[in-house]
């Protein structure tokens, strides 16, 4: 396999998806991260949404290859949810095995970064960028395969145009209302980016600090929240998360307190496609995301756990 990067990997995404000759649809996890099916809007290549696993929370596996059984599609995304590192090798070649053409990217944005393969995906993508497990402020990267095609994008960028998109898909997702894409120069593809081997030394020396403090805050949360409460331990490196019944009112309780969670992700199939995904709207309607990163703290994760004892419904 071949390291490419990018400033950000939704543009090594990009790159991919504009460097093949064939535009059949891609099959995508209900509860991805927005910008990726954004991407896919951007380059013009259709998609449609799987639902998640009650189990595993990832790509339901079963619903995905049913799907490939019966219709042809360019490629199917992987995500590993809240950076749940298993890969499911055998589903892998077996999707390969029906169609050989079909490219598989195994995306592992909230996954500790590797630099050795992980997987027989075509393409094993990473990022170093805002809130991810090294958090660099900029920068992805992945390995290809060596008979991937791939012609790195040239794009056009503006800052505010960025910004434009964020907000219009946050409205969406937040108002729970269809997102219509306009298409503007929001993808930074060309940047100046360190050397493969300066980056890689910097994701090195940032990942011992990041994974300190997330096992600090991680201890805190683990001893102090009821088990009933709690994903498994795999679940909990990218952040701590916890599924509540009376997510609205924790959530309330802990921006009031002047703290801070997050919410990710929601279903995104009936606001960026049609359908449905039941599994992806249960887990989206519980699941809270408590921060564990170095925008936290002892006391702040203390006190945290304070407020989610005193609001929670399990």
């Amino acid at each position: 396999m071949r390291i490419v990067q990018a400033p950000r990997a939704s543009a090594i995404l990009y790159s991919i998806l504009t460097s093949q000759q064939e535009r059949k649809p891609w099959l995508l996890p209900a509860n991805i991260c927005p910008i990726v099916p954004i991407t896919f809007l951007k380059a013009r290549v259709p998609f449609e949404f799987v639902d998640i696993s009650a189990e595993t929370l990832h790509m339901d596996l079963q619903q995905a290859e049913d799907l490939i059984r019966q219709r042809r599609f360019g490629g199917l995304l992987y995500a590993h949810t809240y950076g749940e590192p298993s890969t499911p090798t055998d589903f892998f070649n077996r999707i390969k095995s029906l169609n050989p053409e079909l490219l598989l990217v195994d995306d592992r944005c909230l996954c500790i970064p590797g630099f050795e393969a992980q997987s027989s995906a075509d393409v094993i993508l990473y990022s170093t960028g805002y809130a991810k497990i090294v958090d660099l402020h900029f920068g992805g990267y992945a390995l290809l395969s060596n008979n991937l095609v791939y012609q790195p994008a040239n794009l056009a960028f503006n800052v505010d145009d960025h910004d434009e998109i964020e907000r219009s898909y946050k409205k969406a997702v937040q108002e729970r209302v269809q997102f219509v894409y306009h298409d503007m120069n929001w993808l930074e593809t060309d940047a100046s980016l360190p050397e493969w081997d300066d980056y890689r030394l910097q994701i090195e020396s940032g990942l011992k600090a990041s994974l300190d403090q997330r096992a600090r805050l991680n201890e805190i949360y683990a001893t102090r929240l009821p088990l009933e409460l709690q994903l498994s331990q795999e679940y909990q490196l990218w952040r701590f998360n916890i599924r509540v019944k009376n997510k609205s009112k924790v959530m309330q309780a802990i921006f009031e307190a002047g703290l801070f969670a997050s919410s990710h992700y929601v279903s995104l199939a009936s606001i960026m496609a049609v359908g449905s995904a039941p599994h992806a709207d249960t887990l989206a309607d519980q699941v809270i995301n408590l921060f564990n990163d170095h925008h936290f703290d002892a006391d702040r994760a203390t006190r945290m756990c304070d407020l989610v004892l005193e609001n929670y419904e399990s």
